[in-house]
């Protein structure tokens, strides 16, 4: 019979440790199921030595956030702002860009812990919207109007047409941390973002007459 070891602690650790075991717990067990000692336990500190960085479960995951995913968000700003190419390969870097950055990697798990709590925890929620989402749209708004303005998209409502946009990303990382336990074969991201382009790219262009 095994016997488990436990995790021995350290008297410091740097900030990025606990944010990496806060990003880590809240994927696996949600913001509410989670605590500061688990957190702690998980990054081999003590409870204390966590307080030294971090008041609060609040405080860790606006650490989370903008450790690891607002960084994403400037990268597309700053891909935006230096695009010379089409409205649509734009829209192909933006996509790639927040995959890369976010979508393939363990912070592809904090869409879900949004959309579970996010009315338990405004606060939470309201940061998250403001430094992530509402960032993000804009991103994506601001390409859909550039195409539809030059003419290589056709008309249409950019703030829903976002939200087609976007929706097939958000379930496809959202199934993977949820329904995906049920399914025998795993869904593979490379041919799903292949056929999320193709079919944007049919649905925006512009029917030649």
């Amino acid at each position: 019979m095994s016997v488990a070891i436990p995790r021995k602690r350290r008297k410091e650790a740097r900030p990025s440790e606990l944010t990496a075991a806060a990003l880590a717990l809240f994927v696996e067990k949600g913001f509410a199921a989670t605590r500061l000692e688990d957190i702690a336990q998980h990054a081999g500190v003590s409870k204390g030595t966590l307080y030294l960085y971090f008041d609060s479960k609040e405080a860790l995951f606006k650490a989370v956030i903008q450790e690891g995913v607002v960084p994403v968000v400037l990268e597309g700003e700053a891909i935006a702002a230096q695009h010379q190419g089409t409205a649509f390969a734009l829209l192909e870097l933006l996509l790639d860009n927040w995959w890369q950055g976010i979508g393939g990697t363990d912070y592809a798990g904090i869409p879900k812990l949004m959309v579970a709590e996010a009315r338990n925890f405004p606060e939470v929620a309201q940061f998250y919207y403001e430094n992530v989402i509402r960032r993000g749209r804009a991103l994506f708004g601001a390409a859909l109007t550039r195409g539809m303005d030059s003419g290589e998209f056709r008309r249409m409502d950019v703030e829903s047409t976002i939200d087609v946009l976007i929706a097939p990303i958000l379930m496809l990382v959202i199934w993977r941390y949820s329904m995906a336990s049920c399914q025998c074969k795993e869904i593979d991201p490379g041919v799903y973002l292949s056929i999320h382009r193709d079919l944007l790219r049919q649905g925006l262009q512009r029917t030649q007459v």
